[in-house]
């Protein structure tokens, strides 16, 4: 039999050569990414496209693994409870990491031999003990592993998790031989557990590991975060005392390490925030009166309805990219708390904005005195006036008011650069907007940048990329609950698609569509749709010469009938042979399929859709399968029925509905996110980037969405399509 510490080092020799594998293929896509840029700093019309055998070869490579690992069971809803499956990425690696376990601990031994029982019992001791420092390597902010991957923490979270599951299915092998080797003896496991210092050390080992197991499960660690990380802690010093008595000298280096990587990511940690935070270290805004206090950063909170915060911290200490958090904490509100938080803002913005539910704790501390604050009666910021100033005829926004401390930390998240991909398609729910604009206004910004230099004043060998993008275009769709949402990054979208139609005017070829489906707020939409009607402008869609549609729900806009029944389909129709009237308009929907089943719930008498008359289906959780996909927002043929008198509605100074850009799409309902991916996926010269921020039952719609689609067109399989990238950003942590 081979020597008991040739086992651990088995075990790391596969750990380790799956980290090389998945470091080789970040080293991979960083080089693909830089090719990219350099493409479309020399105006080529297809950067994104592989071109080589080679890169033909890894595309088709990567196609495959992705779609394999993102594929998954359809979720089971049971009443209000939803059980989703993990990837079949996920779920092959942990299954193999078992696989590698059992087959290390039982090699070579006779499972049916009594008298091999304590020898397994040995062997599978110094294979449980060699997995602790993977643990401690999944669980850092400061990841070695996810900076060699590509991988930033908070996505190996989950394996972290599932490594220390693991290892306490190893340890329960471990114990379990030993007391089978003990049991054919009557009373002596019992007499082991009273008398015997190793056993007890081994058992009180154990029932820590399987507390810190339990404790970490995503309820109980959610119900209260902060104490959850206390008793973490405290749990995982106390296992690895016990572990360094019960276990031999020679197999201390798996319990040293562990340490050592706890305390180099709490210096890390540490050091960082004192960089971030204190002004000393930032000379340059002290100079110029940015900073005139030793502490760096100062939070300015607006309340925003509804039961949201915007926080605030101009002239931050640090850069960052688009996509990226940070952990904030603002101890004056919240004492010794600190959560994640993604940056809403670009650095060229010259300020940090986050966009916070108020839930529970903390987040609702900091709503209740943003609340508070803005009811005192005190003078706008500069800021705040000249956005009034420019918006006057929109809407009225909340005054800025007094500046306190806050503390951060990152910034963390790491992607691939979203501005290599030829298409990108951003799914956002709500807050997860904060995640989604800050990409599009970043790509909007390098197309203004690339087209405004020369093709030679890009160096193409440079330690930095040029601030460039091979994007060509862009699709964003945001589900919002009400128009108050959708108030929050209105003028940011409003000014990226005036920038991009300005390109587009200079013979650019870029495109960003913006879509906005307003759930709960019908009213808005119809407002929103007779504005534009009074203005000249139809909403997307609306009164295009021989409309061409690839996807999505035809709808021919009619006056509903008497009885309630909706607008005849004119796809239905024209399957039928009945030709849609002459000089109706054809309204475009990007629904699913299935959904007209589904417009009208006999329980609702209430004008809604949903269960309670709401067009969001109010009883529905929002992290559920959309069980309504509605359209009952008011049409453009509502809006003829109308007195040609009428005044046309106007977005005062004192009205609470944000003015939207023409051309931003405004419907009702919840997007179907496959056809929507689908009709950019046909016009993409290259990988397409598809992108979710949102609820779970959101974020697996557009995972699944995007797998099925892969297979669908083959992607890279000797049929043109090009490839598909997801990324979800999830909230939580």
């Amino acid at each position: 039999m081979p020597p008991l510490m040739s086992f651990p080092q088995a075990y790391w020799g596969v750990v380790g050569t799956t980290i090389a594998i998945a470091c080789i293929a970040n080293v991979t896509n960083y080089f693909i990414y830089r090719q990219r840029i350099w493409a479309a700093s020399k105006r080529s019309p297809d950067p994104s496209r592989p071109k080589s055998l080679l890169a033909e070869t890894y595309a088709t490579l990567t196609a495959v693994t992705r779609e394999a690992s993102n594929a998954s069971l359809t979720s089971v809803t049971i009443s209000n409870w939803h059980m989703r499956f993990p990837t079949l990425g996920k779920t092959s690696l942990i299954v193999a990491n078992i696989i590698l376990i059992v087959a290390l601990g039982l090699y070579g031994f006779d499972t049916r031999d009594r008298w091999s029982m304590e020898n397994i019992g040995y062997r599978t001791g110094f294979v449980t003990i060699s997995q602790i420092p993977l643990i401690f390597l999944l669980a850092g902010k400061n990841n070695i592993i996810g900076y060699l991957t590509g991988l930033g923490y908070e996505r190996l979270n989950w394996l972290h998790r599932w490594t220390a599951r693991c290892l306490l299915f190893s340890a329960t092998i471990h114990m379990g031989y030993w007391f089978t080797a003990w049991a054919p003896y009557g009373g002596f496991i019992e007499r082991k557990i009273r008398t015997d210092p190793l056993t007890q050390r081994g058992l009180i080992a154990w029932c820590i590991l399987l507390w810190i197991v339990i404790s970490s499960i995503a309820p109980i660690r959610g119900w209260r975060y902060e104490i959850f990380v206390a008793q973490h802690i405290i749990s995982i010093g106390a296992l690895i005392g016990v572990l360094m008595i019960h276990t031999p000298k020679e197999v201390h280096i798996f319990l040293w390490l562990p340490v050592a990587f706890f305390f180099f990511d709490r210096v890390a940690r540490i050091l960082r925030v004192l960089y971030l935070n204190l002004s000393i270290f930032h000379p340059k805004q002290r100079r110029s009166g940015a900073m005139n206090s030793a502490w760096a950063c100062r939070a300015e909170l607006t309340p925003l309805a509804p039961d949201h915060t915007r926080l605030t911290i101009r002239n931050p200490p640090m850069s960052w990219r688009p996509g990226q958090h940070v952990y904030l904490s603002c101890h004056s509100i919240a004492p010794l708390q600190s959560h994640p938080f993604s940056i809403a803002s670009l650095p060229s913005d010259g300020k940090m904005d986050f966009v916070i539910r108020a839930r529970t704790g903390g987040t609702r501390r900091l709503h209740h005195v943003a609340s508070k604050d803005q009811q005192a009666p005190i003078l706008p910021t500069a800021e705040t006036k000249e956005r009034t100033d420019s918006q006057s005829d929109q809407v009225s926004l909340p005054i800025t008011i007094e500046s306190r401390m806050a503390a951060i930390e990152g910034p963390y998240g790491i992607m691939r650069p979203p501005e290599q991909f030829d298409s990108l398609v951003l799914f956002a729910g709500s807050t997860g907007a904060t995640f989604c604009v800050p990409i599009i206004r970043d790509v909007v910004r390098r197309w203004s940048a690339m087209h405004s230099a020369s093709p030679t004043s890009h160096r193409a060998l440079s330690i930095y990329p040029p601030d460039i993008a091979a994007t060509r275009r862009i699709r964003f769709i945001w589900a919002v609950k009400s128009r108050h949402q959708l108030a929050w990054f209105c003028s940011q979208l409003c000014d990226a698609k005036s920038e991009v139609e300005s390109l587009r005017a200079n013979g650019v070829d870029v495109q960003l569509d913006v879509s906005v489906c307003c759930t709960c707020d019908d009213e808005y939409v119809g407002e929103h749709r007779n504005l534009l009607q009074s203005l000249g402008h139809f909403h997307y869609g609306e009164k295009r010469p021989e409309p061409k549609v690839t996807h999505g729900e035809v709808k021919q806009v009619q006056p509903a009938a008497s009885d309630g029944s909706l607008a005849v389909d004119e796809k239905s129709a024209l399957k039928k042979g009945i030709a849609p009237s002459d000089g109706v308009p054809v309204q475009v929907h990007e629904v699913d399929s299935q959904s007209s089943d589904n417009d009208q719930d006999p329980q609702s008498n209430t004008g809604g859709c949903g269960p309670s008359g709401c067009c969001c289906c109010a009883p529905t959780d929002a992290s559920a399968p959309s069980e309504f996909v509605c359209r009952c927002g008011i049409t453009p043929a509502d809006s003829e029925s109308r007195p040609s008198s009428a005044e046309p509605p106007k977005l005062t100074k004192s009205s609470t509905s944000p003015s939207l850009h023409p051309s931003i799409n405004l419907a009702t309902g919840r997007p179907t996110p496959e056809p929507i991916i689908r009709a950019v996926l046909e016009k993409a010269r290259g990988e397409t980037g598809v992108l979710a921020c949102g609820p779970l039952g959101m974020m697996d719609g557009v995972r699944g969405a995007t797998v099925r689609l892969s297979d669908e067109r083959a992607v890279h399989k000797g049929t043109g399509a090009q490839g598909i990238w997801y990324y979800g950003e999830g909230f939580g942590w």
